[in-house]
């Protein structure tokens, strides 16, 4: 017999019902695992796990299924080749120069670069020089522990100090520059990119670093990020950024990573709540203050991207940003985004009168409160109340009737019958207007749809909700392919040529379009949708063929065959993914 290929080693070695129980709540159903499906709103679970097969398949709504490669290639949104190096990691597998395609090794090379750099800005910190750094984040309150554990750094100030050392361990400049640590000048120098700056590095959920974000020091307020500009008279000096983040590079995407999760992801889980708070310092001080269910954006607002990954850990989130202007926008932009995905939303609001902005600051004056502040997180719509409401006698005082429409809208677009009704009483409490013309006006308002922007992901209208007067109630997404091409051929139209399938030529049922119920646009409308999930399905169905070519060629030992079918799967899951952006723009668009 041959050696075994490193995916059948992994399989091998690795249970499967171990490794779910690290993402969901397994519980036993005879001689398999059941939990609530991660990858649909369900209230059942229908999300089945097989030790004997080493296999999970969802009986519910969305149909998925698949082995350990596949769930965790879907629930962290990665693609093969990072799956395979996670999952060789954790159980010991050895990932040979053969056995890996050229695109999995360049890959490998910017997490190394990533963690090499790493190490250099914690050594800098910590050496002779550099006190005024390691001060400046104890005199913002952060205590040596946290500074250790979350491995903090510095940025030399010399231009070129980290290229340096890294090539000098053997990097290429290629493979430097491709991790975002280094640019290039109009000259054809190579400059550090972060200099002078304190270094946050920012981890995936599995705790790999993946790229950093860098502030800078107070007393280094001149320092040029890059190449300063051509004035008349020489070179100026410009007032830089006060971060600046990694570039965007393969493993690195701020619209996916949430900076601290890889410590908190468990005692999210366990709490089902999660507090949300902007930037690293805010971050830092919760978890120093006893707070463990707390992530962080970093650079980015909160994302679909973010949410879907929390959503699959907790239900309920409690949103901390700044309670300036520009944070109260951040948070109700938040607030919606987060209904959309199904969250029970709340809103952190720092003490009264003592003009904390941040839960930063809060630790900072008031050590040992923010597990108290938390409980005490107000409902959305007491935020909105509080935000664009006054406390009472509303139009005799004159106030903006635009506001108390913006609040009837979030209202109307609560799902819950009776939590439409307790608050509408409130708000007629509040404005001093009877309820019924409240009623009246909520009637006639149209309502805001925040949908998920992902297919599969959580969907924040109820699938039996009841369809608006006038339309027409659409069938769910079909599961098979023939069914769907079956569909298109029943209203009238062509399958896509790119995805014509040889078992829906000999479709034999043609509905006439004229008897169709539908009107003109409506046809248009699903014949587009239907052909589009077609092509989904079909990538689909390539993936998984491709999954299997992957595992012979492995198995064989034919390299060629391995990297050629590697890169394929790449292009079509990059294809795959295209059609669902678009269909995300689309839904923002309509939104």
């Amino acid at each position: 017999m041959g050696v075994a290929s490193p995916t059948e080693q992994i399989k091998e070695r690795l249970d499967i019902v171990s490794f779910l129980k690290e993402y969901l709540e397994l519980k036993p159903a005879g001689k398999n695992w059941k939990a609530l499906c991660p990858f649909h709103k369900e209230t059942n679970p229908s999300f089945m796990v097989s030790p004997e097969r080493q296999s999970w398949y969802c009986f519910g709504g969305c149909g998925e299924g698949g082995d350990i490669f596949s769930f965790l290639m879907k629930f962290e949104n990665i693609e093969f080749y990072e799956a395979l190096k996670v999952l060789a990691e954790k159980v010991g597998v050895e990932l040979k120069q053969g056995e890996a395609a050229a695109d999995y090794r360049q890959l490998n090379l910017i997490y190394e670069v990533n963690e090499a750099a790493k190490e250099f800005f914690k050594g800098v910190l910590r050496a002779a020089g550099s006190e005024h750094a390691l001060q400046y984040l104890i005199g913002r309150g952060l205590e040596k522990e946290i500074i250790d554990e979350f491995e903090l750094g510095c940025g030399p100030s010399a231009s070129d100090q980290l290229l340096r050392h890294l090539i000098k361990l053997g990097f290429a400049v290629r493979d430097i520059e491709r991790a975002g640590l280094i640019f290039k000048t109009d000259r054809g120098t190579y400059w550090d990119r972060f200099r002078s700056r304190i270094m946050f590095p920012i981890y995936n959920s599995f705790g790999k670093v993946v790229g950093f974000t860098a502030r800078i020091l107070e007393d280094r307020p001149q320092l040029l990020e890059d190449r300063p500009p051509k004035v008349s008279g020489g070179e100026a000096a410009v007032q830089p950024p006060k971060y600046i983040n990694s570039s965007e590079s393969q493993i690195f995407n701020k619209s996916r990573l949430l900076y601290g999760l890889h410590k908190t992801k468990k005692a999210i889980r366990d709490q089902g709540s999660v507090l949300l708070v902007e930037g690293q310092m805010d971050f830092l001080m919760t978890y120093q203050d006893g707070v463990r269910n707390v992530v962080a954006t970093s650079g980015t607002a909160l994302t679909a991207d973010h949410l879907r990954l929390l959503r699959r850990l907790a239900d309920k989130l409690i949103v901390a940003f700044d309670v300036d202007e520009a944070g109260k926008l951040a948070t109700e932009r938040s607030l919606d985004l987060a209904a959309a995905h199904d969250f029970s939303v709340s809103v952190f609001t720092p003490p009264v009168g003592l003009g904390l902005k941040d839960p930063a600051d809060i630790v900072r004056t008031r050590p040992g409160v923010m597990v108290d502040l938390m409980k005490q997180a107000q409902p959305a719509m007491r935020f909105y109340f509080n935000r664009y409401l006054p406390v009472s006698g509303a139009l005799e005082q004159g106030f903006n009737k635009k506001n108390l429409r913006l609040v009837l809208e979030k209202i109307k677009n609560i799902f819950s019958p009776v939590e439409r009704a307790v608050w509408l009483k409130e708000l007629a409490a509040r404005v001093g207007v009877r309820e019924e013309i409240l009623a009246e006006e909520l009637e006639v308002l149209p309502a805001t749809s925040y949908q998920p922007a992902a297919l599969g992901g959580r969907q924040s209208v109820p699938e039996n909700k009841p369809p608006e007067a006038g339309s027409r109630k659409l069938a769910p997404p079909w599961r098979r392919l023939d069914l769907i091409a079956q569909r298109i051929v029943d209203l009238g139209g062509q399958l896509p040529a790119a995805v014509r399938l040889a078992n829906s030529v000999d479709l034999a049922l043609r509905a006439s379009w004229e008897n169709s119920q539908l009107s003109e646009r409506e046809k248009a409308s699903e014949l587009e949708s239907l052909g589009e999930q077609l092509k989904v399905e079909f990538l689909r169905d390539k993936q998984r063929e491709l999954l299997q070519e992957i595992a012979q060629a492995e198995r064989e030992g034919k390299e060629d065959l391995l990297v050629a079918a590697l890169r394929q799967f790449d292009n079509v899951s990059k294809e795959f993914h295209t059609i669902i952006n678009a269909k995300k723009e689309r839904r923002q668009e309509v939104q």
